[in-house]
Order: C-alpha cells, then structure tokens, then sequence
C-alpha cells in the first residue's frame, strides 16, 4: 500500500468545537447552586443565548457554562469547593444592562420568575432604570436613556426630580 492509500483509510481525527467567542472587556462569571437552572432562566428572563455548557460530573454539577447576555459574555459554574470555589450568597453588586425598553425587559424577568427590588422610573440622572432579583440571588439593574441629563448637571437634575 502507498503512503496515500493509508491516509485515506485512516479513521477522521474528532476535533472539538471550538470555544465561543468571549465577549466584552469585563466578564461576569458568577458562581451559582444550580448553573444549568440559572442559564435556563436568563434564556427566559433575558433572552440570553447559551453559546457553550460543559457536561455534568457524576454529582450533576458543571464547570462552565458559557451565555450571551446583551452582546456581553456572561459566565457560570456551579460551587466546587473542593477546587476553592465554594458558593457564597451574592451580595455588594449587580449586573446592569442598557436595554431598549426597561418596562419591557422588566416584565419578562418578572414573567420569568425574578422578583422585584426597585421598579422602573424615571431617575434624576436622565435613565429608565429598575432592578429585579433571579431566584438564584443575583440583583440585575435595567437601564435605558429617559432624559437628557448630562453627567456634570447631575446634581442639578437631582434637585428637580
């Protein structure tokens, strides 16, 4: 046999898929009990698109799960403490997104099983801007440009809200 019929008798090499694209310049990667619940709500709540998941180990929990929220990359793994990551309660930040319509986007997490923290209104900052808690116990902010209120009349604006 030549070498060339042997290269093509040769079983195909597998590759993987490769990784998705990380999108954005800061990348949340949030540390979740239930990961793969959690994806499945921000698809519902946010219309996050899930570009990469990881398998489960034999205790169901994944390293990784890879989602698109708003064009920016967000991240997810369920605890692994015995790798330093254990799970502690989110607590002193949330997640923000500029939307095109907060009512909206407020009502679909609403639908989607969030709870509310602070309803949309007009702030004195020139945004719409509301914030919902997911049952996992992350606080996320909806914003969008209500006014025209620039950053140095800030105070200024606050004083006629």
């Amino acid at each position: 046999m030549s070498a060339t019929t042997l290269e093509r008798e040769a079983p195909a090499a597998q590759t993987a898929p490769p990784m998705p694209e990380v999108r954005g310049g800061v990348v949340a990667y949030l540390c979740l009990e239930g990961a793969f619940a959690a994806s499945d709500f921000y698809v519902r709540a946010f219309g996050a698109t899930e570009v990469g998941r990881m398998p489960p180990d034999a205790q169901g929990r994944t390293m990784h799960v890879h989602l698109y929220v708003n064009g920016t990359s967000v991240m997810l793994s369920d605890p692994f403490p015995e790798h330093g990551c254990g799970f502690q309660a989110p607590a002193g930040f949330n997640l923000m997104q500029v939307v095109d319509d907060v009512d909206a986007s407020f009502a679909r997490a609403l639908e989607a099983g969030a709870t509310v923290i602070m309803p949309p209104q007009d702030m004195f900052w020139g945004a719409r801007y509301g914030q919902v808690r997911d049952p996992f116990g992350v606080t996320w902010a909806l914003s969008s440009r209500a006014g025209e209120c620039a950053m140095q009349d800030a105070m200024e604006c606050a004083g006629r809200a």
